[in-house]
């Protein structure tokens, strides 16, 4: 039998444990680096089945079953939001001000049920498959890149992941080669000058005009010298200066975010960004600090990986898979396609009714039925990549 058979009758066998599963996770949410006992509570079940997992310094696990080098690989992340659930679901969020609302408690469930389903024929796997249980994806950098420095991608070809998507129906799966994140910086400009009365701007630099000259000009600056279709942009959302509306200033910061969809540009732009600042600056007679806080690069789908994604996807619903958007959001599973190819799906979870909602929202809703279109996607993304012609690297 398939492993997408085998996990296919598993599913309908324990449904009501998945669903509780999710729902307890659900319920008690926990921050970046939190995730204590979130990590208790999957190896706790787990070890209820049999399985061995290798908890990570501080928080997160990994666990593999089957055979040995050149696994294959498929990723959930733990943490939740510092925001507050607005939803009234019964198995709200029971920690103030924390909540699952970019569906993380959705990824976390889909692979804990497929490492489940998978321990009952773990003798009979052809391939080796590691679960990863990645802690802190909603910060900067992303705890991938410490989930891989302890050594989750040993003996790993390739890796999957997926991520709910509100605005896509439940039953969908989109998928999309090359970039379908962006890469997320942060910027600050520090702007200095000796200060002054503003009835003598002549004799001082207004850092609160080089501040304005800075959020008008910088961003269209950045698209003449960068090529438009790589999706590069520069949106300020903080800007504070000045203590008296009769006084310049001797300082004022700046900052926003720079994404961009292509990994070239984000290897390369800091210092074009710090010389057009420079330029912008010149004529007000004020200098500059500039921060650059390098974030993630974008999620680049390998073209074979996203192409096998698709066709399993299929498998389970002909009809089921649609090119996924690129988006300007950030994702630290990009970390992971630096090192071994891989590529991440879209798993529609609107239920059709109501509003289409949107992540990073206290009123998110998910259609639990994503969970075992989920499942039975990396089920048979196992089954696909057996068969494929370049396994065990795609």
């Amino acid at each position: 039998m398939p492993v997408s058979g085998h996990v296919d009758r598993w599913l309908r066998e324990h449904r009501e444990d998945v669903i509780g599963w999710r729902r307890h996770i659900h319920a008690h949410p926990e921050l970046s680096n939190a995730e204590v006992e979130t990590t208790e509570f999957l190896a706790g079940i787990l070890r209820e089945h049999g399985l061995s997992p290798q908890l990570f310094p501080g928080t997160g696990l990994m666990v593999d079953i089957g055979p040995g080098d050149g696994r294959i690989a498929f990723r959930a992340d733990l943490d939740a939001l510092p925001l507050s659930e607005a939803t009234g679901l019964e198995y709200s969020s029971t920690v103030p001000g924390v909540a699952h609302a970019c569906g993380h408690d959705v990824h976390t469930t889909v692979v804990l049920a497929l490492a489940c389903a998978l321990s009952e024929i773990r003798e009979e796997l052809e391939h080796g498959v590691r679960m990863i249980f990645q802690p802190a994806e909603e910060v900067m950098v992303g705890g991938a890149a410490d989930v891989i420095s302890w050594g989750a991608l040993t003996d790993v070809a390739a890796i999957f992941a997926l991520h709910v998507e509100p605005k896509l129906r439940v039953g969908r799966i989109g998928v999309r080669a090359g970039a379908i994140t962006s890469a997320t910086d942060v910027v600050e400009i520090q702007v200095h000058g000796p200060g002054g009365h503003t009835s003598r701007p002549h004799l001082s630099a207004d850092v609160v005009y080089a501040l304005g000259a800075l959020i008008t000009q910088l961003p269209g600056l950045l698209s003449r010298r960068v090529d438009p279709r790589t999706g590069t942009v520069l949106v300020f959302g903080q800007v504070g200066s000045g203590y008296a509306p009769n006084a310049i200033p001797e300082s004022g910061v700046l900052s926003g975010t720079l994404r961009t969809a292509d990994i070239n540009v984000w290897r390369h732009i800091e210092p074009l960004v710090d010389e057009l600042v420079g330029q912008v600056l010149a004529p007000t007679g004020c200098s500059h600090t500039l921060n650059y806080n390098r974030g993630v690069p974008p999620v680049m789908n390998d073209d074979v990986a996203t192409a096998l994604l698709a066709k399993a996807g299929r498998r389970n619903d002909p009809q089921g898979v649609v090119e996924a958007p690129q988006s300007s959001g950030g994702e630290d599973f990009s970390w992971y396609l630096e090192h071994v190819p891989g590529a991440m799906a879209r798993l529609g979870s609107w239920s059709g009714e109501g509003d289409r909602q949107d992540l990073h929202q206290g009123d998110l809703l998910v259609d639990e039925r994503a969970i075992g279109v989920g499942v039975r996607l990396f089920a048979a993304t196992i089954d696909e990549y057996l068969a494929s012609p370049a396994s065990p690297e795609i």
